[in-house]
């Protein structure tokens, strides 16, 4: 199945982490979190892209264009025929990554309209290049095939922002660093669609796919909700950044399967 990514936001609010990057490409455990991101689908089986460039897209196609160097050692041979011996393989020789130029200032609704012509006809998987969690893929898709609506949206608990602690008679006998939040679901992404999801859309600038095509879709009783209860983060500000980070360099990150 195929896995569209939205990856044209400017990122305004994580720009002290790096301005000169999209924010997909800010690194978590030394590789963009768009890898991270790509690299669970393609542990469920799923290894077929596109990716919806906006701003800094370029930075996206390097990456990808030179994805060896960028993420393998190698030696070069210098001389009139340079010659490059890649030290070791890579497990993602089976990927298929379509970067789309969906425009500077499109909105979400505009870039998804914008790939049309790439996925088709068929049902396709849905996220934003910029968080991570451990859905359930298998199950998460059962779901949409299950109700036969348009849209199914993936509701996750939002993480608390500050540090709770858990106290017994003045004494801390527990501290989570980002708490669960008790209140209701929020839009964690990961959706899976059908391809009249398309009927609901336009190629329009100012198009925001939470909006209207969304509140159209529960007009209609088209959208459906999978709810889940484990770990989902998105990398919004440079304190996520910080977490998940930390996640990964721990080897304690639950989105890593692979």
């Amino acid at each position: 199945m195929k896995v569209v990514i939205l990856c044209g936001g400017q990122g305004t609010r994580i720009r002290d982490v790096a301005d000169n990057i999209p924010k997909p490409m800010i690194p978590v455990g030394g590789l963009p979190i768009l890898w991270h991101i790509m690299k669970y689908y393609a542990s469920w089986g799923h290894n077929e892209f596109i990716l919806c460039l906006g701003y800094k897209g370029m930075a996206i196609k390097d990456f990808f264009l030179n994805y060896e160097a960028h993420t393998r050692d190698f030696t070069l041979h210098l001389g009139k025929s340079k010659m490059i011996e890649y030290h070791t393989l890579h497990d993602e020789s089976d990927w298929r990554v379509t970067l789309a130029d969906t425009g500077l200032g499109a909105m979400t609704g505009a870039r998804i309209a914008r790939i049309r012509k790439y996925v088709g006809d068929e049902d396709f998987m849905l996220t934003y290049g910029d968080g991570v969690g451990d859905v359930d893929l298998r199950q998460l898709l059962e779901f949409h095939r299950s109700h036969g609506k348009v849209l199914t949206v993936t509701g996750v608990r939002p993480p608390g922002r500050f540090g709770e602690l858990v106290g017994e008679n003045g004494r801390v006998v527990e501290f989570n660093e980002k708490p669960q939040a008790t209140g209701g679901r929020i839009s964690g992404g990961f959706f899976v669609a059908n391809s009249r999801l398309f009927d609901y859309l336009e190629d329009r600038e100012d198009l925001v796919f939470e909006q209207g095509p969304m509140r159209k879709l529960v007009e209609d009783c088209q959208l459906m909700v999978f709810e889940h209860d484990g770990f989902w983060q998105p990398m919004d500000t440079y304190r996520d950044y910080i977490y998940l980070n930390g996640l990964a360099d721990n080897n304690e990150a639950p989105w890593i399967k692979w």
